[in-house]
């Protein structure tokens, strides 16, 4: 690996006690391993981070990456590390923020990530998307491999992006861990239809309503049983929100631009400068109630009873924290409209035609079992292997007793490296 300006950390392995999440047992840290702090310009000229995790003298590294989250400390690194591989954590410029996140500008933070590595000198350059960075990867690999003069010019909301001018190296492989499908198709499945009211999270129709007994809610523990017919109106029901919300954002997008026109042309007063100048900010509640959630039957797993964010629906679907809580117009319809976001395995898997593993976690309440077949079988790679694991989402056991399912997951990823690229 060739030397490049960059900071050195020496980790600390300390032990932490009740340890949660995606982050790594500190107790698993190699000796040796040293992070480097890397400012990395992106083409548009945005300042991003990159965090790389080295003992010295790896020849091939693994990128990891997620649109919305800053995964320095992911339990995979020390395995990874450890096993001769160099690590690095690519830092987005939209960490824990729904309002500004468009994929297709995501997509230069990847790039200037990739850019990075392929310029440290690195022989083999492996993506591992866990959760959402495997639809941002899958996404990056399809403009990557397109002429630049392909690649999209704009995202769905209509902002320019500069894809065709920015250097796109295409990884070596890929990794994908508890992969989802894109966020807006993870959305499409649990957002809430019983909304009447965009306006008003508390006007629902009790007839669509998922924590209703009458349309076979049950409380946990007990599984809920939705009637097959409740089932079907439901997803039609969750079509039809999104659809709606599609049309506000672009509604407010055309309202902003038609303002713009008018005092661009010199007609319109300071009221158009100022709306042309406004950005919308929207609020959307009720997503967190796919009915796989709280539905045992539906699509059989060793899942527990609840969702990622925990096994209180109220609590979930109507807290401060959720999926696209809050969003733009341009945000909504680049990431969480499973209509218009170009970012999702039906989109863009048939573009990964590198070799990939795939981790499934058997007891998964945010990935099922039918959302784990679609992602495989939409990658088109000939040299594709897929091992399911059980475990939760995050890697963690679902019974007293059980291997850490992040540890198999360790010993998995680096035996397939091995057989495929080697140290």
């Amino acid at each position: 690996m060739a030397s490049a300006a960059g900071n050195t950390e020496r980790v600390e392995s300390r032990p932490t006690a009740g340890l949660r999440g995606a982050s790594w047992d500190p107790s698993l840290v190699p000796d040796g391993l040293n992070t480097r702090v890397f400012p990395v310009p992106t083409a548009d000229g945005a300042q991003i981070v990159g965090y790389l995790h080295a003992r010295g003298g790896e020849r091939n590294v693994v990128m990891i990456m997620h649109p919305r989250e800053l995964l320095v400390t992911h339990y995979l690194v020390p395995h990874l590390v450890a096993a001769g591989y160099a690590c690095w954590v690519q830092g987005p410029r939209t960490v824990g923020n729904d309002l500004r996140l468009e994929h297709e500008v995501a997509l230069l933070d990847v790039a200037a990530g990739v850019s990075q590595l392929r310029a440290l000198d690195f022989d083999k350059v492996v993506l591992l998307g866990n959760s959402g960075g495997a639809p941002l990867f899958a996404f990056y690999n399809q403009q990557a491999l397109l002429e630049p003069a392909q690649r999209l010019r704009n995202t769905p909301g209509g902002r320019p992006v500069g894809l065709a001018s920015a250097a796109m190296p295409a990884p070596d492989g890929f990794v994908f861990i508890a992969p989802h499908a894109g966020q807006g198709a993870l959305l499409m499945n649990s957002i809430d239809p019983s909304v009447c009211d965009e306006s008003d999270p508390f006007r629902i129709d009790p007839e669509l309503d998922p924590f209703n007994e009458e349309n076979g809610f049950r409380p946990r523990p007990a599984s809920s049983s939705y009637p097959a017919a409740f089932v079907q109106r439901y997803r039609a029901a969750q079509h039809l929100r999104v659809e709606k919300i599609d049309a506000l954002a672009k509604a407010l997008l055309a309202e902003r631009q038609a303002a713009r026109a008018r005092a661009k042309s010199g007609q319109g007063g300071r009221e158009d400068v100022m709306q042309g100048a406004f950005n919308a900010i929207f609020q959307v509640w009720r997503t967190d109630a796919d009915l796989r959630a709280f539905d045992l039957t539906l699509d059989p797993s060793s899942r527990r009873w609840g969702t990622v964010w925990g096994s209180d629906p109220v609590a979930s679907n109507l807290g401060a924290v959720g999926f696209g809580r809050v969003c733009t117009p341009e945000s909504w319809l680049s990431t969480w409209s499973g209509l218009s976001s170009n970012a999702s395995f039906e989109r863009c898997g048939a573009s990964i035609e590198q070799p990939v593993l795939m981790l499934y976690y058997t007891g998964d309440n945010t990935v099922f079992p039918s959302d784990a077949d679609a992602i495989h079988a939409a990658i088109a790679a000939a040299d594709k292997t897929r091992l399911d694991i059980k475990g939760n989402h995050h890697g963690h056991v679902l019974d007293a007793g059980d291997a850490l399912p992040q540890g198999i997951a360790g010993t998995a990823v680096t035996t397939w490296l091995q057989e495929r690229f080697g140290r």
